[in-house]
């Protein structure tokens, strides 16, 4: 199924020159002069090789068909991660270097949707938010209000992300996990 490329999500199986590839990473980049493009990190199914390509933002990536299963995530042993299938209770790990910036995000009995082709998994779709301690981050100065943006956190998975400056540390938050940005505090 062919779709552009600014379309493009982690987590998809796509053809590119002949070959599978699962996406890992995504930037989508507006310059101001020139056309928007897309640059992904790409793992290719077969061989496990890792590479990228870059596509301006209207061309057309040929998008495969696989099998979407719910599955839990159960535990990850620092190189492969663990996960059931719901449907069956079938076990099966992924390397943690397949599954990129992902793996950062993978929570205890967390369900994601595994993307089979022919019968093998080959990546995840993490659920669009995940709630996250923040770890570190500066105190907020007397003065500072909401309208002077935003500063740096650490969160408990280890990922960086701004955070408004009202947010401290010790306060969960809920991460957008395909831009890794934040979206509001948890309830």
């Amino acid at each position: 199924m062919a779709t552009t490329a600014n379309d493009m999500r982690v987590g998809w199986v796509i053809s590119h020159n002949g070959k599978r590839f699962a996406v890992t990473s995504i930037t989508k980049v507006k310059p101001g002069k020139g056309g928007a493009f897309v640059q992904a990190d790409l793992r290719d199914i077969d061989s496990g090789n890792k590479g990228g390509d870059r596509w301006r933002a209207e061309d057309k990536v040929e998008k495969l068909m696989v099998e979407d299963v719910e599955c839990q995530f159960m535990y990850t042993d620092g190189t492969d991660s663990y996960f059931m299938n719901l449907s069956d209770y079938e076990q099966f790990t992924l390397p943690n270097d397949s599954l990129g910036e992902q793996v950062k995000f993978l929570q205890p009995e967390m369900k994601v949707m595994a993307n089979f082709v022919e019968g093998h998994p080959v990546s995840i779709n993490l659920p669009k938010t995940v709630t996250a301690i923040v770890a570190e981050t500066e105190p907020a100065l007397k003065g500072q209000t909401a309208a002077g943006g935003g500063k740096p956190a650490i969160l408990d998975n280890g990922v960086r992300v701004q955070v408004p400056v009202f947010v401290e540390q010790g306060e969960k938050i809920v991460v957008n996990t395909e831009s890794m940005e934040y979206v509001e505090r948890a309830k």
